[in-house]
């Protein structure tokens, strides 16, 4: 006679959860499923995979040394059903819970297939707020219902506000609520220095067992688990925090936005996956960052340029997200259907800078955030490609995609593909942005010239710039914030355009860019 059976989902590993509000082991239940769905409906990373079941396994492990009963179905039982909607169905059919308590999921799909088996079950299903963030979609909804525009500034402040973070009264800490003209410098000649290296934690038995499933059952998957060492703990996670902010958050802002070429980690925080993962509150995290400037370890700048990525943008997307969806998904604004030139999936370009970020990908399922937004983001903006693949992929080879924060991150930011939904412009550059932001060495050791935009040498970046400037031409001159650079474009000759046309073809033939025949 089960009262209540408690959906933890693999993205839900926090014993705080609202899931758990009024748990009665002598009349509950907790219920977990690793299914073979969540990694195939796209063709998630090795790397992925692991840390989602590793995780998993772990928690499940808290719950029964907190005695909390637990029915857990691993990926490789014999008779695992293969998604979550038929297990959860056969959990209903086997202990008749009188109803599913459910903390709010991440991502729209996984939502819809459980309400979808409550209705079928006839069994009550109370879906809970989720805590761990710090507004609740309702509030996101109000606060983009009085405004033309849903920026995240507003947004972002009015959080500040609401919950005294960084705040004197009414008035931001230091006289303004933005600090990017103190955050972005590249690194100089000599690159960035001793970077102190990121916390890693060598898989255990646990652990090691999920390593030898992915690489046996997803062995076609792409990436590699050689480097896995995430954190895949409550206390790890915490351990990460903690070494970011000792090591590394001083001098994250200063070069938050700076490329270099071998250099995965640099100044980052690494620390998204545990936060998606619910190993970390936000809440925690943004106090660690304050506290380390109240007490003079970290400048202002830097603290506010790491606490807006938290209660700012974290916040922003997630209730784009819920307020969007579903048809959030389908959105293609620029009309974009090129493919996605399949070295994505292998590293294999002779374009230095992409080759670096995709190698890195693959290696750590991690990438930091400028590589995503600004190289192999801007590239397959560039080139047109569907953003739907686009979003295929961020979400299949990072450890920290989740689809609430992958989606709005590449179909928005990346993409454009809402119209400006979220961004006021198209993030655009050529090649020159990316050699400017640290990446000499990457251009120096490429065959390609960014400061070239037509002929052999000519950078592609640079090229599918102007190509992009004149597909659009007539979308973006009603930009403000667009008109110079459709100006500049005015300048190039017929002869010149047609030859920006003409090499923007062999690139997306894959004639140019590709290490591999076409």
């Amino acid at each position: 006679m089960l009262r209540h059976l408690v959906v933890v989902l693999g993205d839900q590993l926090n014993l705080d959860s609202s899931a758990f509000d009024g748990f009665d082991p002598a009349q509950d239940a907790v219920w977990m499923a690793e299914v073979a769905e969540e990694s195939t409906h796209i063709w998630s990373s090795k790397q992925r995979i692991a840390i989602f079941l590793a995780a998993m396994r772990h928690f499940a492990q808290a719950l029964q040394a907190a005695d909390l009963p637990l029915h857990y179905t691993r990926i490789d039982q014999p008779d695992n059903r293969g998604s979550l909607a038929a297990e959860l169905q056969h959990a209903i059919e086997k202990l008749a819970p009188r109803a599913i308590i459910l903390c709010a999921p991440g991502d729209f799909r996984v939502w819809k297939a459980i309400q979808a088996v409550a209705k079928q079950a006839q069994i009550p299903l109370d879906v809970r707020d989720d805590r761990h963030f710090y507004a609740t979609v309702r509030e996101f909804a109000a606060h983009a219902k009085e405004r033309k525009t849903i920026r995240l500034e507003y947004f972002y402040r009015s959080l500040r506000k609401q919950h005294g973070v960084l705040m004197e009264g009414e008035q931001p800490t230091g006289g303004q609520w933005n600090f990017d003209e103190d955050n972005r410098e590249a690194f100089g000649k000599a690159g960035p220095g001793d970077v102190p290296p990121r916390s890693t934690f060598a898989p255990d038995a646990s652990t090691q067992e999920v390593i030898a499933l992915v690489n046996t059952r997803f062995a076609s998957h792409p990436g590699t688990l050689d480097s896995f060492a995430w954190p895949v703990t409550r206390a790890q996670a915490l351990q990460s925090l903690d070494a970011f902010i000792q090591q590394r958050l001083p001098l994250f802002g200063r070069y938050q936005d700076a490329l270099w070429p071998g250099e995965a980690w640099l100044y980052h925080s690494h620390i998204s996956a545990a936060l998606n993962l619910k190993l970390l509150d936000p809440r925690e995290v943004v106090a660690a960052a304050v506290a380390a400037f109240e007490t003079g370890h970290a400048p202002l700048a830097c603290v506010e340029g790491f606490v807006r990525q938290i209660l700012g943008w974290r916040e922003y997307v997630r209730g784009i997200y819920w307020t969007q969806m579903p048809a959030y998904a389908e959105r293609n604004a620029l009309n974009a259907h090129e493919p996605l030139p399949a070295w994505y999936w292998t590293g294999q370009t002779d374009m230095a800078c992409l080759r670096d970020a995709i190698e890195q990908t693959l290696a750590h399922g991690y990438s930091h955030h400028i590589q995503r937004l600004m190289v192999t983001g801007l590239f397959a903006l560039l080139l047109g490609v569907e953003p739907q693949q686009v979003h295929a992929w961020y979400l299949s080879v990072y450890v920290d995609a989740v689809e609430w924060v992958e989606l709005p991150n590449t179909l928005g930011m990346a993409m454009y593909a809402d119209g400006g939904l979220m961004a006021s412009k198209p993030y655009i550059a050529t090649g020159k942005y990316i050699e400017r932001m640290g990446s000499k060495q990457h251009c120096a050791s490429c065959r390609y010239d960014p400061a070239q935009r037509e002929g052999e040498r000519a950078c592609p970046y640079t090229t599918l710039y102007w190509d992009f400037l004149a597909r659009h031409e007539k979308l973006l001159a009603a930009n403000p914030r667009m008109s110079l650079q459709v100006k500049n474009l005015a300048r190039l000759s017929d002869a010149q355009k047609r030859a920006v046309a003409d090499r923007a073809a062999a690139i997306r033939s894959g004639a140019v860019g590709s290490l591999t025949p076409v």
